[in-house]
């Protein structure tokens, strides 16, 4: 699971009914040096539902599409915890631009070299936003119903996006620490659109 992918996390969720359910999603970038980085992407399906998208990816058999499953492409590793959520892990280290286009090209995720050393890490808001308003409907009573619904379902739960380096020179995000930024993104404020997202989070890394 790549960057592009949880940019646009929660509009994918709320599109896909094999994971409309209670989520928390962790995505991590570490940016080591001015072209290479490691994403950490970590994703928790409850309890509540784990079961369900366990017992349908197995009726699915060989012939189901991984691009639908959960925790089901190449990197992915699986964890089913004891009280019976599932927790998706994955790891890639590599060039930066190429950990976030596997999904095909990304335009949402920008890496500038500021000065030597020192790296500019961007996400735009405005696809995810989008993609909340396409999976939530365009309107009208049943789509309204279908969103109160959603609502009930990502109930406290959050989608978070941070960025990691040797030290955070400046940053929209939340600092956490020297070396860390990072933004909490709670899904019923997507899906309300009443969350307070600008343009774009941003991160400036220096790696030296």
């Amino acid at each position: 699971m790549t960057l592009k992918t949880i940019s646009r996390l929660a509009g994918i969720v709320l599109l896909s009914a094999g994971l409309a359910g209670c989520m928390d999603v962790t995505a991590e970038i570490d940016v080591l040096s001015e072209t290479t980085g490691k994403t950490t992407t970590v994703m928790t399906v409850g309890s509540e539902f784990y079961p369900m998208i366990k017992q349908m990816a197995e009726a699915g058999g060989a012939n189901a599409d991984s691009s639908d499953a959960f925790c089901k492409e190449e990197g992915d590793v699986l964890t089913e915890n004891a009280d019976g959520s599932g927790t998706c892990t994955t790891i890639k280290e590599g060039d930066l631009t190429t950990l976030t286009t596997d999904d095909g090209p990304n335009s949402d995720t920008s890496f500038t070299v500021v000065s030597p050393g020192v790296v500019r890490v961007a996400f735009k808001t405005n696809e995810m936003t989008s993609q909340i308003s396409e999976g939530a409907g365009a309107g009208g009573a049943e789509d309204a119903q279908a969103k109160a619904m959603m609502k009930t379902y990502f109930e406290g739960h959050t989608a978070t996006i941070r960025i990691k380096g040797k030290r955070i020179t400046e940053t929209n995000m939340t600092k956490v620490g020297d070396n860390a930024a990072e933004m909490v993104l709670n899904f019923t404020e997507l899906l309300d659109g009443t969350a307070n997202l600008p343009e774009e989070l941003f991160a400036v890394v220096d790696t030296r």
